[in-house]
């Protein structure tokens, strides 16, 4: 978008639009207004002569009754008579202009309504539908819909507008009433009446919303919210009499049902919701008429048959908020409901995962205006990448790259044997995506990367958006990657095998070749981070040196160490806390921190005023060649554990330094083997 006001985008262009056309159409409701008061005017003068008229009429009438050579008949009769003939000459005149009056003003009320009819279009079919599009793709993870108040402000004066025209169309009907004239030709008036009113009803029926959206995902017996707003509410008087809303839950069927026909099915639900019921309250400083349900709870749920492989986390219902009132004195009573975006109901945790690729489905690829709750069972595979990383971004701050998103596609189609670099013409079908499991798998591409996005966002997030996690990487591909590096390179992949499993990769020697090869551990879930974060345990690994491509690891990940403070302190029972410390057994360091030629820096974290840490060996390995994830306590029971120690150790580059606290001054608990070889080596 260009700077300064030269640029205007289309949505700005829309709105201006609307305004100036709102800015006309009260212009000419004022116009019509004149006209209105002039012609009331000009029929009261007009009944007030044709009233004049029949007295000279009533008058000529007593002349004619006295005899012919009556001297006052004589006298009277011709005047009353010239009278008579110049009024009725005046009436004829005065009616002819009336009638074009009123023909002119039904002329000005249709151009007029012609107008009110496309800007209302385009306030209810595209900006409202606009803003409702964005609140079901706010479900998915897209920009929030932003507030209402400037529908609302539009909304009200077409509503005022229009009331205004509807009453004048009722004046005129009176005026009508009050002197018959046949018109000529078509009578607009009727069909004048007819169109304004059902403007008024479509632009009240239609901005009775849903405010706040019920959750999408809802658990049975869980309390949950939602708001519904009146957007002309002010406008007309609503709140002068505040009206009740109810809410239900109904089936997709019962949906289509309702759509078909108006007055079908207002009391029929699947299911039973708790504290269903509210009045809508009028917000003076706003001008809101809303009325929010904060403590709904859905008690019982009554579901269809399924139809084939459907699961139930495919069954999709809506929460039906629906009301009646009266506007003008009870003249006009409308039934409004509005339905909610779609519902999967769930009874358990573990199927929120299959509902939310329901959720997702539907608000990412519905069509507008379709049949409760069609989608296709096929949407192009780029749709798919905006939808995924939409939810991936809204989650986790840090977008997908391209890259990501065609790891993503190959991952999605890996059962299908399509060997193609270019996805953008390639169909993504709803069992492929959430129904058949991944080649070699017992979880489905959805699970596998719903999982990826709750590890990132629980636990993950900071390094994700710092660019510190690859993620979306093969094992191929990171081996490739890391083999070009020297040892020591590590990165970070989400793993393959397991739901919401995040691995590291890093290449080292083997210790039985000598050559280089890369290494992946075991895969870290949630709840190896709830013990301990990713970023302490790559600390704990000296293994890890370089954040591929170069980046020293404490570059990377310091600002995520765990504080020593924050480790656990000395109780008063007697007892002190141990820190959980990873390490790989068996897998040596093969560039150990203490060689000059090492990047970087390895600290372990261990707390030398407490024996229940102590620092991890840099050249151990252990008779067992298997990769493992394991987080050991250094005391148990205050019994040190050196069962890693190595007689063959070479303590040459070891000086008291490593074993001597810098603050403290003093010289930790250490095997006594340890310590006489060390003193071998240093005059004290």
């Amino acid at each position: 978008m260009l700077q300064g006001n030269l640029a205007r985008t289309p949505m700005s262009d829309s709105h201006e639009s609307i305004e100036t056309t709102l800015h006309e159409l009260r212009i000419m409701t004022a116009d019509t207004e004149k006209d209105l008061d002039t012609l009331q005017q000009k029929q009261e003068m007009f009944v007030f002569q044709y009233q004049e008229n029949l007295k000279l009429q009533n008058q000529l009438a007593q002349l004619q009754s006295l005899p012919e050579r009556d001297p006052n008949r004589l006298a009277q009769e011709p005047l009353l008579k010239q009278k008579k003939m110049d009024l009725e000459t005046v009436l004829q005149t005065e009616a002819q202009h009336l009638l074009t009056m009123r023909i002119s003003l039904a002329e000005k009320h249709k151009q007029m309504f012609e107008k009110i009819k496309d800007v209302q279009h385009t306030v209810l079919e595209d900006e409202l539908i606009q803003w409702k599009r964005r609140q079901q793709l706010a479900g998915i993870g897209g920009p929030l819909e932003g507030t209402l108040d400037q529908l609302q402000k539009w909304c009200e004066m077409l509503a005022e507008i229009t009331w205004h025209n509807r009453q004048q169309i009722k004046k005129v009907e009176l005026l009508r009433q009050q002197l018959p004239m046949k018109v000529p030709g078509n009578d607009l008036l009727p069909e004048l009446n007819t169109t304004i009113t059902a403007l008024l009803s479509t632009l009240v029926t239609s901005t009775f919303i849903i405010e706040k959206q019920p959750p999408q995902v809802l658990k049975k017996e869980t309390r949950f919210a939602a708001s519904v707003r009146l957007l002309v509410g002010g406008k007309l008087n609503v709140h002068m009499n505040p009206p009740q809303v109810k809410a239900t839950i109904v089936s997709e069927a019962q949906a289509k049902n309702l759509l078909n026909d108006n007055n079908l099915g207002m009391n029929e639900t699947s299911g039973d919701i708790l504290n269903n019921c509210g009045v809508m309250e009028y917000h003076k400083e706003s001008g809101n008429l809303t009325v929010t349900f904060r403590n709904m709870s859905l008690k019982r749920i009554r579901r269809a048959d399924r139809r084939g492989s459907e699961f139930v986390t495919e069954e999709k219902f809506t929460i039906l908020f629906q009301s009646t009132f009266s506007i003008a004195s009870g003249e006009l009573v409308f039934q409004v409901r509005t339905m909610s975006l779609p519902v999967v109901v769930i009874v358990h945790g573990n199927q929120e995962s299959n509902a939310l690729a329901t959720v997702l489905w539907d608000n990412a690829f519905a069509e507008p205006g379709r049949i409760p709750f069609a989608v296709p069972d096929r949407v192009a595979w780029p749709d798919m990448g905006k939808a995924l990383n939409s939810k991936f971004m809204s989650a986790n701050g840090r977008s997908l790259s391209l890259e990501n998103l065609n790891y993503l596609a190959q991952k999605a189609f890996s059962g299908q044997n399509i060997q193609i670099d270019d996805y953008s013409t390639i169909q993504l079908s709803w069992s492929t995506f959430n129904r058949d499991p991944l080649p070699g798998r017992n979880f489905t591409f959805w699970k596998w990367f719903h999982g990826v996005q709750e590890l990132t966002r629980k636990h993950l997030r900071g390094p994700w958006n710092d660019g510190s996690i690859m993620g979306f990487v093969t094992r191929s591909q990171a081996q490739d990657l890391l083999l070009s590096r020297p040892n020591g390179n590590f990165l970070l992949r989400f793993s393959d095998s397991e739901i919401g499993g995040v691995t590291i990769a890093w290449s080292g020697d083997d210790p039985q070749t000598g050559t280089s090869q890369v290494w992946n551990l075991q895969p870290f879930t949630g709840e190896d981070f709830n013990i301990r974060s990713l970023a302490d345990r790559i600390q704990d690994l000296p293994h890890l040196i370089y954040l591929y491509p170069d980046i020293p690891k404490d570059n990377a990940f310091r600002s995520y160490y765990t504080p020593m403070s924050d480790q656990p302190l000395p109780s008063n029972n007697g007892y002190v806390g141990s820190v959980l410390v990873s390490r790989i057994p068996q897998i040596p360091v093969t560039n150990c921190p203490d060689n000059p030629s090492t990047p970087g820096s390895y600290t372990p974290q261990y707390d030398p005023q407490s024996p229940s840490s102590c620092p991890p060996s840099c050249g151990s390995i252990q008779s067992d060649i298997g990769i493992s994830n394991m987080q050991e306590p250094m005391m148990n029971d205050g019994i040190a554990d050196y069962d890693f120690f190595d007689e063959d150790f070479d303590f040459s580059s070891v000086t008291l330094d490593d074993y001597t606290d810098p603050i403290q001054g003093f010289i930790p608990d250490v095997p006594m083997e340890v310590m006489e070889e060390l003193l071998r080596g240093f005059e004290l």
